[in-house]
């Protein structure tokens, strides 16, 4: 397999992984090749396949049984985790759709969340602001948590969890400290045009 671009490594070998898997014709529970094996047969580094199963255990494809080895799930139909992982494992626009969706989904929960939110609330958003510290990686996970808690709806925090997770396994996020503050004030003020646009700045 060739790697195009050290930004690609991610996808390719994760595409390459499902590619592997239908053409050998593996079920539910069906044992996959050590970590060694996979490298040698996808021709990558073992550093990639370890990310790329790591992320498949992650969306629950595949689980590992220490002593045996790794194996394909038995997953039900119609669950979040097959229709977000059968989506992310084919389409080479993966990063940015991931990012556009976890986009609408936190401005939508933020928007909820507005006239929800008790001084209780506040101050935990202010807490995690204030202690906050450059290249902690989940700062933003544990703000938004704060937000999707008080909107009460699991279904949408559940997906939003697996894309949050799923979205820092390929990327370093950077974030912007100005722009929490500035999402805190707009949610205190119950300023929805201001809000929308700052959650729209928040991956640019």
């Amino acid at each position: 397999m060739t790697m195009p671009s050290k930004s690609k490594v991610y996808e390719e070998v994760l595409k390459e992984l499902r590619h592997f898997i239908e053409d050998q014709g593996l079920s539910p529970g069906d044992k996959l090749p050590s970590e060694r094996e996979l490298a040698e047969r996808l021709r990558a580094g073992r550093s990639s396949v370890r990310e790329a199963l790591r992320a498949m255990e992650l969306l629950g494809l595949i689980e590992t049984r220490r002593g045996e080895g790794t194996f394909l799930s038995a997953y039900q139909p119609f669950q979040t985790v097959e229709i977000l992982s059968a989506f992310i494992l084919q389409e080479a626009t993966t990063r940015e759709n991931l990012k556009a969706t976890k986009q609408l989904l936190e401005k939508e929960a933020a928007i909820m969340a507005m006239h929800q939110l008790t001084l209780e609330d506040f101050q935990l958003l202010q807490d995690e602001i204030d202690q906050f510290e450059p290249g902690i990686d989940t700062f933003h996970y544990a703000f938004f948590c704060v937000i999707f808690r008080v909107i009460e709806n699991q279904l949408l925090m559940k997906i939003w969890k697996l894309m949050e997770d799923f979205s820092r396994t390929i990327h370093q996020p950077v974030y912007r400290i100005d722009i929490y503050k500035q999402i805190v004030e707009a949610l205190r003020t119950r300023d929805e045009v201001y809000l929308e646009r700052l959650c729209a700045t928040l991956y640019k």
